[in-house]
């Protein structure tokens, strides 16, 4: 899950970064991602979410963490992989994650756990026999890295 989070870090959006990472049996990462605009896109693309026009804002553009991990993984075969997600998937990475054969889901937050597509993420993990576990961090401040040169 750290290395989810530091992942998120690297979103530009504004209101909400979100990391992924994608672990094998042997938890060996074989992929990570965050949030962000599709290649070539990241100065063109708005990334409001209130504007009246829904092509002004990022939802229909923005690809997420979860897309973003499965597709860097390159050709490493995600049968039986567990992937560590910020925020729980929402249903369009979720049938992503079942067609890849990822068998967990570690999630951090549940934030829009009231939405449809949250809701419909959560029936099809079910339906697909796929575990998704909530990570209950103890401390806010656990992930603390020293950026200070080695001398």
């Amino acid at each position: 899950m750290g290395l989810a989070l530091l992942t998120a870090k690297r979103s530009q959006d504004p209101n909400t970064q979100v990391g992924a990472c994608i672990v094998n049996q042997e938890k060996k990462v074989v992929g990570v991602g965050y949030n962000k605009m599709p290649n070539g896109c990241e100065d063109e693309l708005p990334w409001a979410r209130d504007d009246p026009d829904p092509l002004n804002n990022k939802y229909l553009y923005v690809c997420h963490a979860e897309l973003n991990a499965i597709v860097n993984s390159r050709g490493h075969d995600l049968k039986g992989c567990s992937i560590y997600v910020t925020l729980f998937p929402c249903n369009e990475c979720t049938k992503l994650i079942i067609q890849n054969g990822i068998t967990e889901v570690v999630y951090l937050s549940d934030k829009y756990k009231d939405t449809p597509a949250t809701i419909a993420s959560k029936r099809m993990l079910g339906l697909a026999g796929i575990k998704s576990v909530f990570m209950d961090m103890p401390n806010e401040n656990l992930l603390e890295i020293d950026f200070t040169p080695i001398q």
